[in-house]
């Protein structure tokens, strides 16, 4: 089975965006911190971290990054997918 490297690259990328858009919503909401502690202690880890006031410019600049990341690295996987299946 072929793998569509833009599908796959655009697949992931969403996800990836979309993923990083509900974290800004959770911050905006003021549970991002109880998340973030909770998923830690689940790790055995403590929380070194805090969260930052909300800022939508940072917020788009995640999202656009992590979805170019994203698109990249589906992209990426595909063609090597494609490649290993010959």
């Amino acid at each position: 089975m072929k793998l569509n490297p833009q599908k796959t690259g655009l697949t992931l990328g969403a996800f990836a965006g979309l993923m990083h858009t509900v974290w800004g919503i959770l911050v905006v909401l003021g549970w991002a911190s109880a998340l973030q502690s909770w998923i830690l202690d689940l790790h055995f880890l403590n929380n070194p971290f805090t969260i930052q006031s909300f800022d939508v410019v940072k917020w788009i600049t995640l999202v656009v990054v992590t979805a170019a990341i994203g698109y990249g690295f589906g992209y990426v996987f595909a063609a090597i997918w494609n490649r290993v299946q010959k």
